[in-house]
């Protein structure tokens, strides 16, 4: 009875370290088969200041794995986790930030690691300005886009549209400057809606310009020309209404002036000659040799420079016998009297 009890008691024991073995050898195999982790993020394109996550897992989904998170050499953190990756939550600030990253799996001593993730920060684009230029024919309109953005990480990739229809490819630009797109269509004569969107390899923050309306002029010509001169010929007008009123106020200041003049001389001219011809009909007045009357000649300016002139009349003085008119009352007689002639 003893002997059969001692042959069950080594049998129990055999089977139960068996059994452990056999277990313990199928966990090695599995650690043994653990493969390296994969760490990635939804994106490696980021802004400045931005908060992302990284997820790190294995294909390995029945062990329980611990997960540790390392940029560079310093130590992040550790999460475990079975099947499902585990999330690593971390915020871009400063350049040192974008990596590199790695993660390391562990189970019991088996120790993997993923291979190393950087990010890359980009600056978003500026919503992009949008010129046209069209040439119109009676039955065809030439329309050329032009499309930038003043701001944001190259390269940029800039798309057209009519209202919302896409009328081109994407067209990338390696370098600031505008994205050109030209067709041309049939002239409608109705008013047509352009826009244009910037995007660079930020995602989720893509920029749409402001749309552009084109209005149909029913002819050649480009419908913006107007727009265009209107405000030139505004300035060219007031110009030349400043340049008139500067040029010709002068002139009539010195017309006015010049006239004033001429009316001041011109009644100079008539008091000098009353003077100068008094004594051109005298009665019976004998001349004297040399004092003839001089006449009075008067020049007013006429805008040349020419300067006022006067001539004045000699007096000449003629003895004439005393009359009887001469005498009054007690006048005493034998004066003498002379006529002064000019």
């Amino acid at each position: 009875m003893r002997s059969r009890l001692n042959t069950l008691l080594f049998w129990g024991t055999f089977s139960s370290v068996t059994f452990q073995n056999a277990v313990l050898d199928r966990e090695t195999t599995k650690i043994d088969e653990l493969p390296s982790p994969r760490l990635y993020s939804e994106t490696n394109v980021v802004m400045k200041g931005q908060n992302v996550s990284l997820f790190c897992s294995n294909e390995n989904k029945s062990l329980q794995i611990t997960y540790s998170l390392f940029r560079a050499d310093k130590y992040l953190g550790t999460q475990s986790g079975t099947g499902e990756p585990v999330i690593f939550n971390v915020n871009i600030s400063e350049a040192p930030d974008l990596g590199p990253y790695k993660c390391k799996a562990e189970v019991l001593q088996c120790v993997r690691y993923s291979r190393e993730f950087n990010f890359t920060i980009v600056d978003p684009v500026t919503a992009p300005e949008l010129s046209i230029t069209v040439t119109q024919t009676e039955t065809e309109r030439h329309v050329t886009l032009l499309c930038i953005s003043a701001n944001g990480s190259l390269p940029i990739s800039y798309t057209f549209f009519e209202k919302d229809v896409t009328i081109s490819p994407a067209i990338s630009k390696n370098r600031r400057e505008p994205a050109r797109f030209n067709f041309t269509k049939k002239n409608s004569g109705e008013e047509e809606e352009y826009r244009c969107e910037a995007r660079n390899s930020l995602p989720n923050h893509t920029k749409y310009s402001l749309p552009v309306t084109v209005t149909s002029t029913g002819g050649g010509g480009c419908p913006f020309c107007l727009q265009l001169l209107l405000p030139g010929l505004l300035l060219l007008l007031m110009v030349t209404v400043l340049i008139l009123a500067l040029w010709i106020l002068p002139k009539y200041k010195a017309r006015k002036a010049m006239r004033d003049n001429v009316q001041r001389t011109a009644e100079d001219c008539r008091e000098v000659g009353i003077y100068a011809n008094v004594s051109n009909h005298q009665a019976d007045g004998a001349s004297v040799p040399g004092m003839e009357p001089r006449q009075c000649v008067c020049t007013a300016p006429d805008g040349a420079g020419d300067s006022q002139e006067i001539h004045y009349a000699t007096p000449m003085f003629l003895e004439v016998a005393p009359t009887e008119q001469e005498a009054y009352n007690d006048c005493k007689p034998g004066y003498v009297y002379s006529e002064l002639v000019f």
